[in-house]
């Protein structure tokens, strides 16, 4: 059996999205729906049967970061803190600056789906083939948003073949690289608000991260509330 082909892979997978495809993309904190365009989102959401508060996620590296986020000294060490000398995955809340090309070439429902008040979620660090698609990504001006890829509320997919059949019917490309590395923790990525150290979502590598704001920042988190 071929090994992953990352480079042939995301290029295959960037190249449909761009044409208005969705695609389920492995990352390390499990499946996501992906999409770039307008009705391929909106189609996701749908299909998610998620609530109107809830909000699309980008796929974005530090290049993003640092083109689309607005942020503090602080924050920035935080950042790098986290997924440069940790090696950590994050959801990176941050405020945007919606003036900014990339975010403006997207139609006005995806960019209120996918911020709150100017601020923009954007997962990084969520290994090999995040690092590759969000390259290209960056590299084209072409952003990707989304979402797990499960129904609402259902809990993250780490195998494909646990996904579930309505959301693999809508997907025009399937990566599948087998069991995903953060299983274990059965959760999702960690959401952070770099700025205000906000928790949005406890999950992979919490207790990391929250050590890591501790020892070298004097931020404490709040603890993982306990099994019900």
């Amino acid at each position: 059996m071929a090994l992953p082909d990352i480079g042939s892979d995301a290029a295959r997978a960037f190249a449909a999205m761009r044409a208005g495809a969705i695609a389920i993309l492995p990352n390390d904190v499990g499946y996501s729906l992906i999409a770039g365009e307008g009705p391929a989102l909106r189609k996701i959401f749908e299909t998610k049967r998620r609530a109107p508060t809830k909000l699309n996620a980008m796929l974005g590296n530090d290049d993003h970061h640092r083109e689309l986020h607005r942020v503090g000294p602080r924050a920035r060490d935080i950042l790098r803190a986290i997924v440069e000398d940790y090696d950590l995955p994050l959801g990176v809340i941050a405020p945007c600056r919606p003036d900014h090309p990339m975010l403006r070439r997207l139609d006005g429902d995806t960019y209120r789906r996918s911020t709150s008040g100017d601020t923009l979620l954007m997962l990084m660090n969520a290994g090999r083939f995040h690092a590759e698609i969000t390259r290209l990504s960056f590299r084209s001006g072409y952003l990707l948003f989304g979402s797990s890829a499960n129904l609402s509320l259902a809990g993250t997919r780490f195998r494909v073949s646990d996904i579930e059949p309505e959301i693999k019917a809508i997907a025009d490309v399937v990566v599948d690289y087998g069991l995903m590395k953060y299983h274990p923790w059965a959760a999702s990525s960690t959401l952070l608000d770099i700025e205000t150290c906000a928790v949005h979502r406890i999950g992979v590598a919490y207790e990391n991260i929250a050590d890591i704001l501790a020892r070298h920042f004097h931020i404490e988190l709040p603890p993982r509330p306990a099994p019900a």
